[in-house]
């Protein structure tokens, strides 16, 4: 079979391609390999709003608890929650059932290890191999060695407490709405607003299983945008399903990502001397606009492949405090071991708060240059023919001699398709809209003859 774990933990449709004996397989392995040689070790279990929650969640349990192991069910709460009480509760591993972003009838299953962090390719391995040797030399204890299932009903109290303290002073006074996209923060950040004395405006936080995510939340933004509006808010946020992103909106209604979020809270984090080295980590897929507003600030950067996980690892080795990506997937290290939404949220309310200033005016400081992203349809074995073929990388030298310093040419390989994907930066939308399509055609017709 090929590999289980993709880039952010095992997905699929629940009850076809990610069923329940999948997730007992997973619970038993996924304890048995990050537990092994601990005594009654103890493992965290939490989950989003979908459906198909609790039927994996039951039997994942029972994965855990059949090789002797102790799991603690969290209930509903975000991803990073689950990232921050396995640290805090001195358990040996945390496990979230969530598909994030995706549509209901999508469910996953993530790990982190004992310090919160997403676990390495070799432990993710490791796991699989277990469960394809048939469980080889994993226990199956008896009598009272049989584990236990507890529930903690202060989990979330307990994270929403932490993210609350991650800001240094109330927002009294600011007009915050927010859109919980029906999932794993609808209560957590409604809490962490009012706690924190803010004027909160809620949509989308009546999560009846079915709902998250649809035409709601980070991926679907616009209804908050003409929320913030109407209501007069200073800012609105919006978290995906597992309230692991979250993107705001300034109070025009202009959709703030992921980049501008970076960009002024890098500068923030500066201006207070908390920015270790003045440095920044992001991905490939960044727009230029952010390298040129950081260089403006001062600020350095440090590009990784595409993934929070090569996001963190880079901040992780060399102890950089802030890094992401333009989908909203923004990583604070100094509170938190994975992208947080709600932190992400507090932190830039703050920013607006402490500055006096409107979101739009501190998101000014970035100007987005156009963006393109063309596709090329190529055999999986041709993914790399940019880099191969003379015809094409002669084009590509033309079209950024073309672009005059101030854009830039991007080819990556899709991981999941038999898809080249074409993105293009440039100051002329048409300009470089033509540039990308003409590209991705002459790479298609070279790599299907």
């Amino acid at each position: 079979m090929g590999r289980m774990f993709g880039t952010d933990g095992v997905r699929g449709i629940a009850n076809t391609e990610l069923t329940a004996l999948t997730a007992y397989n997973l619970g038993r392995a996924g304890a048995y390999v990050l537990t092994e040689g601990t005594h009654k070790p103890k493992i965290l279990v939490g989950k989003d709003t979908r459906i198909s929650c609790d039927m994996l969640e039951s039997a994942l349990v029972a994965g855990i608890l059949s090789v002797g192991a102790e799991a603690v069910a969290v209930g509903v709460v975000p991803t990073p929650a689950i990232a921050y009480l396995t640290r805090e509760y001195g358990a040996d591993a945390g496990i979230m059932i969530s598909a994030s972003h995706n549509p209901v009838e999508y469910n996953g299953i993530k790990f982190f290890d004992n310090r919160g962090y997403k676990l390495q390719d070799e432990l993710e391995d490791e796991i699989q191999r277990i469960i394809e040797s048939n469980f080889e030399g994993v226990p199956s204890p008896t009598g009272e060695a049989v584990g236990r299932k507890r529930r903690e009903v202060g989990a979330l109290e307990d994270y929403i407490e932490f993210a609350k303290n991650t800001i240094a002073f109330d927002l009294d006074g600011l007009k915050v709405a927010l859109d919980c996209a029906n999932g794993a923060c609808y209560s957590a950040a409604v809490q962490a607003f009012r706690d924190l004395g803010a004027d909160v405006f809620i949509i989308n936080d009546n999560p009846d299983g079915t709902n998250i995510n649809e035409n709601c939340g980070s991926t679907h933004p616009e209804e908050l945008m003409d929320y913030v509006v109407k209501k007069g808010c200073d800012v609105g946020f919006a978290f995906d399903g597992d309230a692991d992103r979250c993107l705001a909106v300034d109070e025009k209604g202009k959709l703030i990502n992921g980049d501008y979020a970076m960009t002024l809270c890098a500068k923030h984090l500066k201006e207070i001397g908390r920015l270790k080295d003045d440095t920044l980590v992001v991905t490939v897929m960044s727009n230029l606009g952010l390298k040129i507003a950081c260089e403006k600030e001062g600020i350095k950067i440090i590009e990784t492949k595409v993934g929070d996980r090569y996001v963190l690892e880079e901040m992780v080795k060399d102890g950089y405090v802030l890094g992401g990506e333009q989908s909203g997937h923004i990583i604070f290290l100094d509170f938190n071991t994975t992208g947080d939404g709600l932190v992400t949220a507090l932190q830039m309310a703050s920013i607006i708060k402490k500055s006096g200033k409107s979101l739009s005016e501190l998101a000014s400081i970035m100007h987005e240059l156009p963006q393109v992203l063309a596709n090329a349809e190529v055999p999986n074995e041709m993914k790399n023919i940019h880099e191969e073929d003379e015809e094409i990388r002669n084009e590509i030298r033309k079209i950024e001699e073309a672009l005059h310093g101030v854009g830039r040419v991007l080819i990556r390989p899709s991981g999941t398709e038999p898809l080249v994907r074409v993105m293009l930066e440039g100051e002329n939308q048409e300009e470089i809209d033509k540039l990308a399509h003409d590209l991705a055609k002459l790479i298609e017709q070279k790599a299907n003859k």
